[in-house]
């Protein structure tokens, strides 16, 4: 199975136990964002990404250069519960 197709799958299982209210107050809200030009900014599928510096869950800087020495680097951003 691709990535693409299981991401996918993972939002429309999410989708399936959210009101339709909520989806629909978030539709719009893609929708807003897409409309302001603000995807203009952003790093975009085959762009390349910027080098980081982040620290690694002991604290320790780990820089994006150091861990694309081993091999490809997936990135995942968590934003937390707000």
């Amino acid at each position: 199975m691709s990535l693409a197709k299981t991401l996918a799958d993972i939002a429309a299982g999410g989708a399936k136990k959210m009101p339709q209210e909520w989806r629909d107050v978030l539709g719009r809200g893609v929708d807003e964002l897409r409309s302001s030009d603000i995807m203009d900014g952003v790093i975009k599928v085959g762009d390349t990404m910027p080098e980081f510096s982040l620290a690694n869950d002991d604290g320790t800087i780990v820089s994006s250069q150091a861990l694309l020495a081993d091999g490809p680097l997936v990135v995942t951003i968590f934003r937390g519960h707000w």
